[in-house]
């Protein structure tokens, strides 16, 4: 999954994007309020951590311009005023949800995954086909009785993957869920990483789960 942050404090900022990329999302940051607002609307993301203090536009602002753009991603609001007519306000701009400075990582964590159920209605942290077994909360996946061991990335793109089962996911989509912005597009990154995952995956004598659409992209399915 996919998260932009705008947070104009370093340190902050340094701290959620470790914290989250520890959990195993994919995370674009930048210090700047026009800046997100150019991400977050030229990017599909799976959310928005956005903070209200921010240099050239902020919060409130570019909430309310995405909204209006007909943007639908969540998006959770940070604010060092934890006073009721400030959230209201947010929260009426078209935030989704609130976290007043300081907080817990773990707080925000919740809230992160709590914002990421309700669009798709995933109420569970466990994501089956068949017999493969993604557990979000654990960051594991298994084949039947076997363990398989994967790493952050081939993780992130299992998810993406099992998230969207049936849907024939292109290129473009893919990157845009699961590498961040720095990625080069022309590399083969996408074709290596989806080749190992089914290495593991679809190992010998299992049904195959991963599928190549020749000229469009790649699907999971039963």
């Amino acid at each position: 999954m996919r998260i932009l942050l705008v947070e104009d404090d370093i340190k902050i900022r340094r701290f959620i994007k470790a914290g989250l990329e520890a959990e195993l999302f994919i995370v674009d940051a930048t210090d700047n309020g026009e800046k997100g607002l150019s991400l977050a609307s030229s990017n599909d993301y799976d959310l928005i951590i956005l903070d209200n203090m921010l240099p050239g536009k902020n919060g409130l602002e570019i909430c309310k311009e995405l909204r209006r753009q007909g943007k639908i991603t969540p998006i959770l609001m940070l604010s060092v005023k934890a006073d009721t007519n400030t959230k209201i306000e947010l929260l009426n701009s078209g935030a989704d949800d609130y976290l007043s400075k300081p907080f817990s990582f773990e707080e925000l964590v919740a809230r992160v995954r709590a914002l990421l159920r309700r669009p798709k209605q995933l109420n569970d942290e466990v994501l089956t086909i068949e017999d493969l077994v993604v557990d979000l909360k654990k960051n594991n996946a298994r084949r039947g009785q076997k363990e398989i061991h994967l790493t952050q990335k081939e993780f992130a793109l299992l998810e993406y993957l099992v998230r969207n089962r049936g849907v024939v996911l292109s290129r473009g989509m893919i990157l845009e869920h699961v590498w961040d912005m720095e990625v080069d597009p022309f590399t083969n990154t996408i074709e290596s990483h989806v080749s190992n995952l089914r290495k593991k995956i679809d190992a010998e004598g299992t049904r195959k789960l991963i599928h190549t659409v020749v000229g469009r992209g790649y699907k999971i399915n039963a």
